[in-house]
């Protein structure tokens, strides 16, 4: 007998959340851009505050859009020292919000940014639909102006 109770259902779409953030993570750190396309949705909710400063950071929409903003940014930074750290993941059905601390030194300016960040993600049939970063634009910024 299956315990098909609202509990159990709930536990189920967070377990599948859980698993799909992993992924990201996963793909993400290997900078696998093929698997990530394949991790968001055809269209994706994408919100990270524009900072024309920031040459990476651009609205995006498409999967294949938000997959390639990995490799443009290794494109501006140095990538012995991109670091990103998860302090969290919390989970409550279709939304995942990782916390953690970012730092970098861009590449054109030899200069380092470094802060906190949070991360909404929303997860439906298995794929990323919303990604939403919050992030200490100001450190990036004045990292990237000369």
């Amino acid at each position: 007998m299956s315990d098909n109770s609202p509990a159990t259902g709930a536990r189920s779409v967070s377990d599948e959340t859980r698993n799909v953030v992993r992924e990201f993570l996963t793909a993400r750190a290997a900078g696998d851009t093929e698997r990530l396309v394949s991790i968001f949705a055809d269209e994706v909710d994408w919100q990270l505050a524009e900072n024309p400063a920031v040459p990476w950071i651009r609205p995006r929409s498409t999967g294949a859009e938000c997959a390639a903003q990995f490799t443009e940014l290794m494109r501006y930074v140095v990538p012995e020292d991109a670091r990103a750290t998860v302090d969290a993941l919390l989970v409550d059905g279709r939304d995942a919000v990782l916390t953690g601390h970012l730092a970098g030194t861009v590449r054109a300016t030899g200069k380092s940014f470094e802060g906190p960040f949070a991360l909404r993600l929303t997860v439906e049939d298995g794929r990323i639909v919303r990604h939403h970063l919050y992030e200490n634009s100001l450190s990036i910024a004045e990292a990237c102006t000369v």
